[in-house]
């Protein structure tokens, strides 16, 4: 039995276009559709209530009183310890045709514990801006590490849990195998880095983890990610995890801080100034850079306070 999942919250609107892509997969196995309501306050119930009557392959929902990404994925994994095979997808995204019987090939044909796929970025309903290059869309979460298959052994090609397969034997056999709370997002926040870290939980383990470029999502942007602020608080949020949970604690420190720490984001925001100022190309890639920077400080100054939570 597949489970094919995702966590769900104030997205009623995209989910019968979802569900009605994942029952259309061809796909060897029975497979189950699993939904994890993440305290939605929009009519995300009635909608699953619905679908969950129409034919095709069934759809089950569970509601994840936890607020938050990783309680959410946590619970599917939960939920599915008893499949042979658990696959993620997000509720933005659409699978496309294949994108099962690929995941299915990868874990029981190809001996892969973990497999992943590409992941394509749609704009529409709306206009792309023009100043979003391609080497910004990873950060819009696509995924493209070429169309030939590929064993990743580092952290250099990464897969994220929008279009991820697992051998739930990885679960079953080790309970501390879990999405890390710490990087948890809840709500509106933004950023998160549990998947990352999952990943790399993974590749800490030694385990078998496949690249299928035939395992495709679509994946749909809102509005306000079109914005450069976007980008900003992203990486402002990805170096306060990374100063709180990363860094290890200095030998020198200068008000709780590592004095190099403070130079990264002086030295960042100085330039991120002065090519804003000029308009140079790069100006938000650099800003990007500096905003990182300084969450780093501040991440890193909550640890030294003693304020960062405890690990699971």
């Amino acid at each position: 039995m597949i489970s094919f999942a995702f966590c769900t919250y104030n997205r009623a609107d995209r989910l019968e276009a979802l569900v009605s892509a994942m029952r259309a997969q061809d796909c060897p196995v029975p497979f189950e559709i699993l939904a994890v309501n993440n305290n939605s306050g929009d009519d995300t119930l009635a909608v699953l209530e619905r679908l969950a009557t129409l034919p095709g392959a069934p759809l089950r929902f569970v509601t994840e009183m936890a607020q938050g990404i990783v309680p959410a994925r946590n619970r599917v994994i939960e939920e599915t310890l008893d499949s042979e095979i658990l696959v993620f997808i997000d509720d933005d995204e659409l699978p496309q045709p294949g994108y099962l019987a690929a995941a299915h090939d990868a874990i029981v044909n190809e001996g892969a514990e973990c497999a992943g796929g590409r992941i394509r970025v749609d704009f529409s309903p709306f206009e792309r801006p023009r100043w979003l290059s391609d080497d910004l869309l990873g950060f819009l979460a696509e995924v493209d590490h070429g169309a030939e298959r590929l064993w990743l052994e580092d952290d250099s090609r990464p897969l994220w849990t929008s279009n991820i397969a697992y051998d739930m034997r990885l679960f079953r056999k080790d309970s501390e195998l879990r999405f890390d709370r710490r990087y948890n997002r809840a709500g509106a926040d933004i950023g998160g880095g549990e998947d990352a870290m999952m990943f790399r939980a993974l590749l800490a383990r030694g385990c078998r983890i496949r690249y299928r470029p035939d395992m495709v999502a679509r994946h749909f942007v809102e509005r306000w990610r079109l914005q450069r602020k976007y980008f900003l608080r992203l990486h402002y949020r990805a170096g306060l995890r990374f100063g709180e949970f990363s860094l290890e604690r200095a030998e020198r420190e200068l008000l709780g801080v590592p004095p190099f720490l403070v130079r990264q984001a002086a030295s960042h925001t100085w330039r991120w100034l002065a090519m804003t100022l000029t308009r140079r190309t790069g100006a938000l890639r650099q800003g990007m850079n500096a905003t990182h920077a300084i969450g780093s400080v501040r991440g890193y100054r909550r640890k030294a306070a003693g304020d960062a939570p405890v690990a699971r």
